[in-house]
């Protein structure tokens, strides 16, 4: 049974909900692929991720330059993982940066919303591919690549959704 695009489409927040930090990939000027950890912000994902960065770093450069990126996430408490490619933009909106604000940031931006070049940067989620695990358990998931290595067989990884959002 192949689920609707609105299922799929919640599917997608569920998991973004799920998963704390992401790994947001940018291109160099000279065309290489570069990833980072970021925490997502924005837990009610609506289309758009958001996260929090200094106006100087590397990421807010390579975006002005090339500004389709991809945003992966693995949780691994479910066994889900997805990855999602969308348009990012830097953006400075301090009534936004309020809203999206929380204690842990501070690890990273030690004066808090008064942190210098404090920015945001807003990825617009266009597509998103997504991959469940087919079994419950990480025991019988992981049995079932040791039974695939033994056999040759293909294990059952899970199901593959591709959504545009």
């Amino acid at each position: 049974m192949t689920a609707t695009e609105q299922e799929q489409r919640e599917k997608v927040k569920a998991m973004v909900a799920d998963a704390k930090i992401a790994m947001l990939t940018t291109m160099t000027d000279n065309g290489k692929h570069v990833s980072r950890p970021m925490a997502v912000q924005d837990v009610e994902f609506d289309g758009d991720l958001w996260f929090f960065t200094y106006a100087d770093s590397d990421l807010v450069q390579q975006i002005g330059l090339h500004p389709q990126v991809n945003v992966a996430f693995s949780d691994a408490k479910h066994h889900n993982w997805i990855s999602i490619s969308g348009a990012a933009a830097r953006v400075d909106d301090r009534a936004q940066a309020e809203r999206l604000w929380n204690p842990f940031l501070k690890a990273w931006f030690p004066d808090g919303l008064e942190t210098p070049n404090l920015t945001l940067v807003k990825v617009h989620a266009e597509s998103a591919e997504y991959w469940e695990a087919a079994h419950s358990s990480k025991i019988t998931t992981l049995l079932g690549y040791a039974k695939a290595a033994v056999t040759g067989k293909t294990p059952d990884a899970g199901e593959n959704e591709t959504v545009r959002l």
